[in-house]
C-alpha cells in the first residue's frame, strides 16, 4: 500500500481530518498541516509537518523525530516564527497572525498561515485564523491558486469575517475546513452563494494543477478520510 503517484505540475491534496491534509508533490514530498502526530493507519513519514497550537487538535508536542521538518507555527511569545523551506520542488514558507489565548487574550503572533509553493501554485492553509489579516499581511501571502479556510463559523472567525478574508484572497480554488458539522458547512456555501461554484467533490482527495484551475471561483467540498490500510 503507498500513497498516489503525482503527475509533474500537479499536486495532490488529501483531507485527513479536522484541520489536517496531506499535500504531496510530483516527485513524492509529503507535507502534512496541522499534524496531531496521527494520519492513519498507513505508515509513512512526512517530509513536512507544519502545526499551530490554538488547540491540541493542531499540533502534537511529540512529533516522530523521524520526521526532516518539524514547523511550528509559533515561536516566542509575541515574537512568532519565520520559516523559508527550499525543497526543491516545494517551497514552505508562513505568515504569522494572531489567536486568542486560553486565557481569552491575544497572543500576538502564535498562528501562522503557511503556503506550499509548489507546480508552479501557491497552496495555502490558514491555520487557527483568528481574525482578519492586515494589509501588511495580505501582501505577505501574495495570490493564493488554493486555500483551505476554517469555516466553524465562531471558534476561529465569524462567518462574516471569514467569508471577507476568501473574496479578498481570490482564490480559484477553496476547500472548507474545520467544519463540526454538515450544519456549518452549509451556512458557510449559502453565504458564497452567487460570486462562487460549489463541487462537491464526494471524497477526501483532489489533484491541482495551473492549467486546471477553474475560471470561475469555486469551493471544493472534500470529505475528510484518515490514510488507512485497506481492509
Amino acid at each position: 500500500v503507498s500513497l498516489p503517484d503525482v503527475a509533474e505540475e500537479e499536486g495532490y491534496i488529501h483531507y485527513v481530518a479536522h484541520a489536517s491534509f496531506l499535500i504531496r508533490s510530483h516527485r513524492g514530498l509529503n507535507m502534512v498541516t496541522d499534524y496531531t502526530g496521527f494520519t492513519g493507519t498507513l505508515p509513512f513519514i512526512p517530509d513536512v509537518v507544519t502545526m499551530n497550537h490554538a488547540h491540541d487538535t493542531h499540533w502534537t508536542a511529540f512529533p516522530d523525530p523521524a520526521i526532516p521538518h518539524v514547523l511550528p507555527g509559533w515561536g516566542e511569545l509575541g515574537k512568532g516564527i519565520e520559516h523559508r523551506v527550499e525543497l526543491g520542488e516545494v517551497l514552505v514558507r508562513n505568515v504569522s497572525t494572531d489567536i486568542r489565548s486560553q486565557w481569552s487574550g491575544v497572543e500576538e503572533k502564535g498562528n501562522s498561515i503557511f503556503v506550499f509553493e509548489m507546480a508552479g501554485l501557491c497552496i495555502g492553509h490558514l491555520g487557527h485564523l483568528h481574525h482578519v489579516p492586515d494589509a501588511e499581511q495580505f501582501a505577505a501571502l501574495g495570490r493564493l491558486d488554493v486555500v483551505m479556510a476554517p469555516v466553524d463559523g465562531g471558534y476561529t472567525l465569524s462567518l462574516p469575517e471569514m467569508i471577507r478574508v476568501i473574496k479578498r484572497l481570490r482564490s480559484s480554488i477553496v476547500i472548507p475546513m474545520h467544519w463540526f458539522s454538515d450544519v456549518a458547512l452549509g451556512a458557510f456555501l449559502r453565504g458564497m452563494e452567487g460570486e462562487f461554484s460549489v463541487v462537491q467533490v464526494g471524497e477526501p482527495s483532489l489533484t491541482v494543477s495551473r492549467s486546471r484551475l477553474p475560471s470561475r471561483p469555486t469551493i471544493m467540498v472534500l470529505r475528510p478520510a484518515y490514510l488507512n490500510v485497506p481492509r
